[in-house]
């Protein structure tokens, strides 16, 4: 059974900021270069998707979530092989206090 991503409406928002950030700092080509990647990254879990370590901050929660990074942002997912799908829940710039990762819904 081949594992479907999905992506929490708080990870979207997450990318759109990510997106608006860059459009501004850098340029619109490069916003959309860096979401691509970041959009793109979590494919490689539909093959082994247990491939990210464990989020420590994140043990508390029922679901048992991993971490994935790429650049400077940490895409937080948990797998859900039951329904056939991996959640990506947020997506963390990791260069941001990380007790604030926490605060993933």
């Amino acid at each position: 059974m081949t594992l479907k991503i999905i992506w929490s409406e708080f990870a979207e928002t997450q990318l759109d900021e990510i997106y608006e950030y860059y459009k501004e700092k850098a340029s619109p080509r490069i916003a959309k270069k860096l979401l691509k990647g970041i959009i793109n990254e979590p494919k490689k879990l539909i093959k082994t998707p247990y491939i990210g370590q464990e989020e420590e901050l994140l043990k508390h929660r029922d679901f048992e979530y991993r971490y994935l990074v790429f650049k400077n942002y940490k895409l937080i997912y948990s797998v859900d092989a039951e329904n056939g799908f991996i959640k990506i829940a947020d997506v963390f710039d990791t260069r941001q206090n990380p007790p604030k990762l926490k605060r993933t819904k």
